[in-house]
């Protein structure tokens, strides 16, 4: 969907398909014409947004056969859907009975992380509609934490100068930007605003920034204008909500250990890599707890358990509110649906409600569907 800011701009508002397994061209067509298709009726919106996710398998047939791509872009077409944004932090196997760290694999130190992310590159800039010059990936917040060394971060750096002067090419040749989003993370190499700031100082701010996560700012205890004094673009914010559990009431959250999925949770004075060993005393039952786990933006789970949604909401007032926006591309990211407990049976029903919530929030600062 479309937003008009009240500065004049446009606001991208979507909703990100990495909830959806398929990892191959006939699958993501099901997807558009099922539930992508369904989520806009039920909104009653002219054209619904998708922050589209391209398993490394997808993207290559994709690159390998341009009339597959073209076709991919008139369907999205005929079905009112539209692509600014991509999630590039995926390579392949979301949906895997167990995913937990694998999802780092391969990292900005391997040359896959750089052909595959220049390839989801290529294929945004020709999706994009007529109407919009400039496209953004999400990815990887450089690595995971365990392994990094010296020399690691050098060919990481190396990559980083790569992916710019491939955009900047990019660019140069259809005339549309596409932009890359480093989305900090816990456990990750950049965990926070503040890092990142510190490790992508000298990239070119051009083309490379951040993406923000609104579930793993929360779960950082981060200030929720923390990402506009960082001096890098925003490139994208990924609307998401953390799972909140108060002192002594942490066994509730058990509901919620799940095996695919990597959990990272965080109290005030520690932090353990998954759900399940803070419930076996990796933290502390007196401080209130924060758990990597997106939940539908607009229900709270059961109490006593609760969410992060009022961060969100001053998330969006930091980027979104006053002036002009310092982020253009706001993507709904739960990609938890499917390992909720008790997960509806009506995935479509569920993500129409989150979208709507959102745009309720966005009205609330101005912004007007268009």
């Amino acid at each position: 969907m479309r937003l008009r800011h009240p500065d004049g701009s446009t606001v991208h508002l979507s909703y990100c398909t990495n909830v959806h397994p398929a990892e191959d061209l006939p699958g993501i067509h099901a997807q558009l014409s099922g539930i992508a298709a369904r989520v806009r009726d039920l909104l009653g919106a002219e054209r619904l947004g998708l922050g589209l996710w391209l398993s490394q398998h997808a993207a290559a047939d994709l690159l390998a056969r341009p009339d597959e791509l073209a076709r991919l872009r008139e369907r999205l077409t005929s079905l009112g859907l539209e692509v600014v944004t991509l999630n590039g932090f995926p390579y392949r196997g979301f949906h895997d009975e167990i995913v937990k760290y694998r999802v780092y694999s391969p990292d900005w130190a391997d040359a896959e992380r750089l052909r595959y992310t220049l390839g989801l590159a290529e294929i945004l800039a020709a999706l994009l509609p007529d109407d919009v010059t400039e496209g953004t990936i999400s990815t990887l917040p450089l690595a995971w934490r365990t392994g990094w060394t010296e020399d690691k971060a050098g060919t990481v750096g190396a990559n980083l100068d790569a992916v710019a002067r491939g955009l900047r090419a990019l660019a140069g040749r259809t005339g549309k930007v596409i932009r890359l989003g480093f989305e900090p993370e816990p456990g990750c190499i950049i965990e926070t605003t503040p890092q990142a700031t510190a490790l992508l100082s000298d990239v070119d701010r051009d083309h490379l920034g951040l993406c923000l996560d609104a579930c793993h700012m929360a779960v950082g205890f981060e200030e929720p204008g923390a990402g506009a004094g960082t001096g890098l673009p925003i490139v994208k914010l990924q609307a998401s909500c953390a799972l909140e559990a108060p002192p002594g009431a942490q066994q509730a959250l058990a509901a919620f250990d799940e095996a695919r999925f990597l959990h990272q949770t965080r109290s005030a004075s520690g932090y353990v890599d998954d759900l399940g060993e803070a419930l076996t005393g990796g933290l502390p039952a007196d401080e209130s707890w924060r758990v990597h786990f997106h939940v539908p933006l607009h229900a709270a789970p059961p109490p006593p358990l609760t969410t992060s949604a009022p961060y969100l909401r001053g998330l969006l007032h930091a980027l979104l509110g006053g002036g002009a926006p310092l982020t253009r591309h706001v993507e709904v990211e739960t990609y938890t649906w499917n390992v909720l407990p008790g997960a509806p049976a009506d995935i479509a029903e569920g993500i129409a409600a989150e979208l709507d919530w959102m745009r309720r929030q966005l009205a609330v600062l101005g912004l007007k569907e268009t």
